[in-house]
């Protein structure tokens, strides 16, 4: 046996390689994973979080806000205002509810790029109700949240059926369906809806009745409840029941589901309705329980985050509500930015976008391992 300072010999019987020569044949090469635990997963996604984060801190301050101030902002105003954190709360279920929204259509290979379309045709199917007096003021509020769910749904329904019947691509169908719900809501705000007492292009304010109720905490609205009772029954439905257990199947090999004898198309018919629900509740979140009234760009923004929480989540339902809360902040701490530092909201989105890069990069290191091999 040779020492390990002795010369090795080469492939082939070739006569002796020396240690340096053998050194310069090592090389970095990439291995599929088959499999990583969900603890290892996800302290990866964690750490391209952190350099998410990391690197909009550097960018903040090189527009010329102080580390300390940066700190004050994000962590400390936040964390130990109770105003604060009702704030972050309450723009945390809308958010929740849209990712949601956005995980149960991509769990089914959906891609429904039109949330903010089906939020404005849920908000307004509330707001209908609202108007028409529909049902005893003590069940306004659960008639006004059915209708925002059957009109998210409603306008889902075609693009999902041509999907189904004629493989029309959804991601085209459902984002031009967007500018036909905002043109609607256009000529309502500027026409029959406008506010009676202000002329402006809004509805008149909700009744009490029509509004989510105050918790007593800061006058936190309930709205947190109905983001925790969905993302429970998202819980359940991915986790313990067989239309999760199916969906699992259809969003690993879509060809192997429909093998084993799954029905593909139904399936992903009534993933995307259910989208669409949570959509139109979003909606309804959002006009009721921050607005109190239907306005014409309360759903700005919605699309993004929706499509970014489910991303980061990977379509799990505990992971949307992390990440909902992570957005949450991030608004929260963007409107003292723009107040006190005159930073942009512009800028707030390229917060996002550097972390929705961080954490997309980190899934590399969660399909592939690198090795050195000789």
């Amino acid at each position: 046996m040779t020492d390990a300072t002795e010369t090795e010999t080469s492939p082939g019987n070739r006569g002796p390689v020396a240690p340096e020569a053998a050194a310069r044949r090592r090389r970095w090469t990439l291995e599929v994973r088959e499999y990583m635990p969900p603890l290892q997963t996800a302290a990866v996604i964690g750490c391209g979080l952190l350099a998410g984060l990391f690197f909009s801190a550097l960018m903040l301050i090189a527009v010329g806000v102080r580390p300390a101030d940066l700190l004050n902002e994000f962590v400390v105003s936040i964390f130990s205002s109770a105003r604060n954190l009702r704030a972050v709360l309450e723009f945390a279920a809308p958010l929740t509810i849209v990712g949601l929204a956005a995980a149960l259509a991509f769990k089914a290979r959906f891609w429904n790029i039109g949330l903010e379309g089906q939020m404005i045709t849920g908000a307004i199917a509330a707001t209908l109700v609202s108007l028409l007096d529909v049902g005893p003021p003590s069940l306004r509020l659960p008639v006004m949240g059915l209708a925002a769910a059957l009109g998210g749904a409603a306008w889902i329904l075609l693009p999902a059926l041509l999907k189904a019947r004629l493989n029309v691509n959804e991601i085209i169908s459902t984002l031009l369906l967007n500018y036909v719900a905002f043109n609607l809501l256009l000529h309502l705000l500027y026409g029959p809806w406008t506010d009676p007492v202000s002329s402006f292009p809004h509805s008149r304010l909700f009744d009490d009745a029509e509004r989510f109720a105050r918790l007593g905490w800061y006058d936190l609205n309930a709205s947190v409840i109905l983001a925790v009772l969905l993302v429970a029954g998202g819980v359940w439905l991915a986790f313990f029941s067989r239309f999760g257990f199916l969906l699992n199947a259809l969003n690993a090999n879509p060809d192997m589901a429909r093998a084993a004898g799954v029905n593909v198309t139904r399936l992903m018919l009534v993933a995307a309705l259910g989208s669409g629900m949570l959509a139109g509740l979003a909606g309804f979140t959002v006009t009721t329980g921050i607005d109190a009234r239907l306005t014409q760009s309360f759903f700005v923004g919605y699309l993004f985050s929706g499509i970014l929480i489910a991303f980061l989540a990977r379509n799990n339902p505990l992971g949307v509500v992390f990440f909902a809360l992570l957005v949450a902040v991030l608004m929260v701490a963007g409107q003292s930015l723009q107040v006190f530092y005159r930073i942009p909201f512009s800028m707030v989105q390229v917060i996002q976008t550097i972390i929705v890069i961080c954490v997309a990069a980190s899934g590399f290191f969660i399909r592939y391992r690198i090795r050195l091999v000789t």
